[in-house]
């Protein structure tokens, strides 16, 4: 009982927790910095964190609201969610940097959440057709975890895995490294390094907080891909989610430069 309350209940919560305070962190940060991120990414990168609080603190209702079809319609809705809405978020936020007055252009935006959406559509499609079955993990009373199952009711197909992976490997880990692309560049083309020395640094922990959590998303999908599903396996992401959160924080935290006496926190 202990790991199944762990993986299914403890670290989906904590994780949305540790996501409602980087927006809360976001949201506290002085207008000075804001600026200096861009004022309108800075407020996307907040909503965007809401959002992944939002998407993290609902993994439990997969696993306690009951047997099929239950865990495929939670899981459907919540993928649906990310890749859709979040991922492209995230994203369109860090476009905001691009040096214009009205920040990232339509089209960006338009194709990011474009693109994400089809990616989530097909993924729901396929979870369809691939999950047809629940399995009880663990009962203590009235409390009742579930499970969903692949291919119950027989043979696994294996393009119907390979689509389901693809797919989310354009959204949302396609999305986040082409995020942590985009603020790599930035950190080692940015002009006033020699008057705001710890903006680089603090672009390098965001950097390394998309790219944490992009990889955890890889590492669990190798992992059903080669060994089974689990829900155990998706314990890789939280704890990639957590530790990708953390240098998040890390670079909200980070003054823009060394003694900034003058600058407001």
């Amino acid at each position: 009982m202990k790991s199944d309350f762990l993986i299914t209940f403890f670290l989906p919560v904590l994780t949305g927790l540790i996501y409602f305070f980087m927006a809360f962190l976001v949201q506290q940060t002085g207008k000075y910095r804001a600026m200096m991120f861009g004022e309108i990414g800075f407020k996307k990168m907040a909503g965007a964190f809401i959002l992944f609080g939002i998407y993290f603190i609902t993994r439990p209702l997969q696993n306690f609201l009951g047997p099929h079809p239950m865990p495929l319609i939670v899981n459907c809705l919540r993928q649906f969610f990310l890749m859709a809405v979040i991922a492209p978020s995230i994203l369109v936020a860090i476009f905001h940097w691009v040096p214009t007055p009205s920040g990232a252009p339509r089209s960006s935006k338009f194709a990011a959440y474009a693109l994400g959406a089809l990616m989530g559509i097909i993924f729901v499609l396929l979870n369809t057709l691939a999950v047809d079955g629940s399995k009880l993990l663990y009962s203590w009373g009235i409390i009742k975890i579930y499970d969903p199952i692949w291919f119950a009711n027989g043979a696994p197909a294996g393009q119907i895995v390979a689509i389901h992976l693809i797919c989310q490997f354009i959204s949302p880990v396609g999305f986040l490294l082409l995020a942590a692309a985009y603020v790599r560049h930035r950190r080692h083309n940015y002009q006033l390094a020699n008057i705001y020395n710890l903006m680089p640094l603090k672009w390098k922990y965001l950097e390394v907080s998309l790219i944490v959590f992009a990889v955890s998303f890889i590492a669990a999908g190798v992992t059903v891909v080669f060994g089974r599903y689990y829900t155990y396996v998706w314990a890789i992401y939280f704890v990639g989610a957590i530790v990708s959160g953390l240098f998040t924080m890390k670079s909200i935290k980070m003054p823009p430069r060394e003694n900034p006496s003058d600058l407001k926190k």
